[in-house]
């Protein structure tokens, strides 16, 4: 196992310790939770960069690391839906971000299922995952009793994340049915 792969691992195998800290809540597991999700955050930036650099990308990665990605934010999003830091209007980004991303496994899937080329991860997408690692670590900091700005801070990452989200669900699509349609 090549060690973007293991750093790709460790991202997913965090996430349920991430979620246990911030479900403890208290100015300690917030913080804790805080740490280890920019942490983990880090890694899927550096796990893609160590795989070009050392020419070690592979099948593994190239699935897991997308899944990695999925299942942290949607747990983040899941615990701070159930700890009330996202309520009201705010749940309207949280079920944009968790749409965006079960679209886009969706057409991921569909295309693999046809051998249609990989649609490569666009400036925007990038943006988009560096706003939604930015906001969640915002608003688990926001949990740990820091000031009110930082979860204001937060809800208003999320919201661009949502807009990003959004944004780029469509030019996969677009891109998506133009690869389909190029195959038949």
């Amino acid at each position: 196992m090549t060690l973007p792969n293991l750093l790709t691992l460790a991202r997913l195998l965090a996430t349920p310790l991430i979620a246990l800290l911030a479900a403890a809540g208290g100015r300690e597991g917030g913080l804790y939770a805080a740490i280890l999700f920019a942490a983990a955050a880090a890694t899927d930036w550096l796990d893609g960069y160590l795989a070009r650099k050392l020419n070690q990308m592979s099948a593994f990665g190239a699935m897991f690391d997308p899944i990695a990605d999925k299942v942290q934010v949607g747990v983040v999003l899941g615990v701070l839906l159930w700890l009330g830091a996202l309520d009201g209007w705010h749940l309207v980004p949280a079920l944009a971000i968790l749409a965006r991303e079960v679209f886009v496994s969706g057409l991921r899937e569909a295309m693999a299922a046809t051998n249609a080329p990989r649609i490569p991860s666009s400036f925007a997408a990038k943006a988009k995952t560096a706003f939604q690692m930015a906001a969640l670590t915002l608003l688990l900091l926001a949990e740990a009793d820091m000031p009110a700005w930082i979860g204001t801070a937060g809800l208003a990452l999320l919201w661009a994340a949502a807009a990003l989200s959004i944004w780029t669900g469509f030019a996969y699509l677009r891109a998506a049915l133009s690869s389909l349609n190029d195959k038949t």
